[in-house]
């Protein structure tokens, strides 16, 4: 068990240094998972660039798993180079806030849906853009409900799968 768990270790090491900084800055630039994985260098299967955006977006506060408090405080995460005493290197992680203070979050149930009824959960997807169906298909959402920040992209994927669904099913009118 020791041996695999280093083996892993290093393994998740070693192509974190080959491309997890690509991947991280396709990612800030808005590229979605198959652009990053068809775009980076080093070979990395889709499911493995999905992994570490994800794991990406968790450590930026771009994605929560728990339901964020009233004006949740983004915060970016650096790790600053240090030498002790005796000239050994250490890393301390250092958080700072984010410039706009805090961000609203979008409630998101995709990974329950597509679990639940996969080919109705495509179907609702082919209202979106390409690039917005391709963000949305390439993360792997978890079976519970996840907050997205309300950034341009997420609300207008929102939007529009809102629009559709009162298209798809009007409202009924009231009973009296």
């Amino acid at each position: 068990m020791g041996q695999q768990y280093f083996n892993k270790a290093l393994s998740d090491f070693v192509k974190d240094m080959a491309n997890g900084g690509a991947i991280r800055h396709l990612a800030d630039l808005g590229y979605t998972v198959k652009q990053i994985a068809e775009t980076i260098d080093y070979p990395a299967s889709q499911k493995q660039v999905a992994e570490r955006v994800w794991r990406y977006y968790l450590e930026q506060g771009m994605i929560l798993l728990e339901e964020p408090s009233a004006g949740t405080a983004l915060e970016k995460v650096t790790y600053v180079k240090e030498y002790g005493k005796y000239g050994k290197v250490h890393f301390r992680k250092v958080a700072e806030p984010v410039e706009n203070g805090s961000a609203e979050y979008i409630p998101c149930d995709f990974g329950r849906k597509r679990y639940q009824d996969e080919a109705l959960f495509l179907k609702e997807l082919e209202c979106l853009e390409e690039q917005d169906r391709d963000y949305i298909l390439g993360l792997p959402w978890p079976l519970q409900r996840v907050w997205h920040v309300a950034d341009k992209r997420m609300t207008g994927i929102m939007d529009r799968l809102s629009e559709t669904a009162e298209r798809t099913f009007p409202a009924l009118p009231e009973r009296r």
